[in-house]
């Protein structure tokens, strides 16, 4: 099959599920924080919280395993076409079962997630006929079936026994494509040598963090739109716009921008295709949780707000910044001061901002934040492009 290039429609249309997909875990781990039995913010929303990552995690699977097959295989044949379309509807069963993931719509979950993600490499293993790639699929398509079984059978158990059963399954596909996918009597593989369309890579990391920035302001527009329209929300609603226009500017300079440069400079794409993966993961991350304190603030602008608030409405910018920080090394080999330094304002911040309004942390973030982007702004002013320089 022919390398591809640009993203295709179908594939921005498959992203389009996501902007659902991501508002679900925002409102579920919203859920979990404002609805704990008795009113208390302990153990129970560390659980909550555990488990809603565990859902964001399938859901990434599922996008990045299809991203990288767009990328390694023409995105125009039919057999590529299915993947996407399959991997579309499964995904959007997902976010539709998200919010009760661990009750009544467990099995809706683990069915729509052991589909797209065996129905990839048994498509694509037919498709590839005798090219050498077919056995990798092969060993994917086994593995996933394996993993498959904890992902049902634990959907039919108790809800802690369902919540071990998911993360052992993710655990086996995570070891699994760390190892080259190793299946007894068909060997393994080395990612140094998988092809992929470098270019093609980057840019679908760069369009799935804009999903995922776009569910912010969807997150924030949503939660002031059901008012009330007072001064405290509308501050609240207006620092989280400010704060996201801090991430994009921040991640666009520069190193965002020229991704699909360094992957094509390294000298094994698909290695520092794997790295970026997982920066942009961490990203999404703290995407994901900043969502979710845009809803609390803007709902509790002018109260005190308790610690697991405080670690979404911090924690969220600190772990943007730790994905932005590695991506910076992935492309340029450095890691700019600035990117510590707001972790460490961030950090310190903490203790004193439980005991002032919740609209003062989300200042302080956007605040760390604009610091950041004024600093990145400086020292490209006046100075040449940078050219990526990758590590790998």
């Amino acid at each position: 099959m022919t390398t591809p290039g640009r993203a295709t429609f179908l594939e921005l249309f498959f992203d389009l599920v996501y902007v659902f997909a991501l508002t679900r875990i925002s409102a579920r781990a919203f859920e979990d924080l404002t609805e704990v039995p008795g009113g208390e913010h302990g153990w129970g929303t560390v659980t909550g919280s555990g488990k809603t990552l565990l859902l964001l995690l399938a859901l990434w699977a599922v996008w990045q395993g299809t991203a990288w097959t767009t990328s390694r295989y023409d995105p125009y044949r039919v057999p590529l076409q299915t993947v996407v379309v399959t991997a579309l509807v499964c995904s959007m069963v997902m976010g539709v079962a998200v919010p009760r993931a661990f009750s009544e719509t467990a099995l809706m979950f683990a069915v729509a997630y052991v589909v797209a993600q065996v129905s990839r490499p048994v498509i694509l293993s037919i498709a590839l006929g005798a090219h050498p790639y077919r056995r990798l699929k092969v060993r994917m398509a086994v593995i996933y079936a394996v993993s498959g079984v904890f992902w049902i059978s634990g959907s039919l158990l108790s809800t802690n026994a369902q919540v071990v059963f998911w993360v052992v399954a993710l655990a086996i596909e995570y070891v699994a494509g760390r190892c080259g996918w190793p299946v007894p009597g068909l060997g393994r593989s080395t990612i140094s040598k998988w092809e992929i369309a470098g270019e093609h890579l980057a840019e679908r990391y760069q369009q799935f963090f804009l999903v995922a920035l776009g569910e912010t302001i969807l997150v924030a527009g949503f939660a002031y739109s059901r008012g009330p329209y007072r001064s405290g929300h509308a501050w609240a609603f207006a620092l989280a716009l400010a704060t996201s226009v801090m991430l994009w500017r921040i991640y666009v300079q520069r190193a965002g921008r020229i991704l699909g440069e360094a992957v094509v400079k390294a000298r094994h794409p698909a290695t520092i295709g794997r790295s970026a993966a997982d920066t942009h993961l961490v990203m999404v991350i703290g995407l994901a949780a900043t969502a979710i304190g845009y809803e609390l603030i803007i709902d509790h602008p002018l109260e005190r707000i308790p610690g697991p608030w405080l670690a979404m409405v911090l924690g969220g910018p600190a772990l943007f910044l730790a994905g932005r920080a590695r991506l910076e090394y992935e492309v340029f080999s450095r890691v700019s001061p600035s990117r510590w330094i707001a972790l460490l304002v961030l950090v310190a911040s903490a203790v004193p901002l439980l005991f002032l309004p919740g609209v003062v942390a989300t200042g302080v973030g956007a605040l760390v934040l604009a610091a950041v982007a004024v600093a990145d702004a400086r020292r490209a002013r006046g100075a040449p492009p940078e050219a990526a320089a990758p590590p790998f």
